[in-house]
């Protein structure tokens, strides 16, 4: 890879990753940041702190892949790419 020729087309690991991303529904992510925060509720009450911090801890990093997905989606491959 020559990274000097300041070519800003994305290589084949991103082009397969927004590949198979774009397949999975937006919701998937959404719902996926509910059940971590159900869930790290849960354990809260059930007195396990700790897990209930580590998986808490999930919601965020799921919204972001949504974003990341319905970004992809929109977008999709950049324009160098579409030609």
């Amino acid at each position: 890879m020559n990274y000097e020729n300041n070519d800003k087309s994305e290589g084949p690991i991103a082009k397969a990753i927004e590949e198979q991303t774009a397949k999975l529904p937006s919701d998937v992510f959404l719902w996926s940041a509910l059940v971590a925060i159900a869930v790290s509720a849960g354990l809260k009450i059930a007195g396990r702190k700790h897990s209930a911090l580590f998986v808490g801890q999930w919601a965020a990093p799921f919204l972001l892949l949504g974003i990341y997905n319905k970004l992809v989606k929109l977008e999709g491959h950049d324009q160098n790419d579409k030609g």
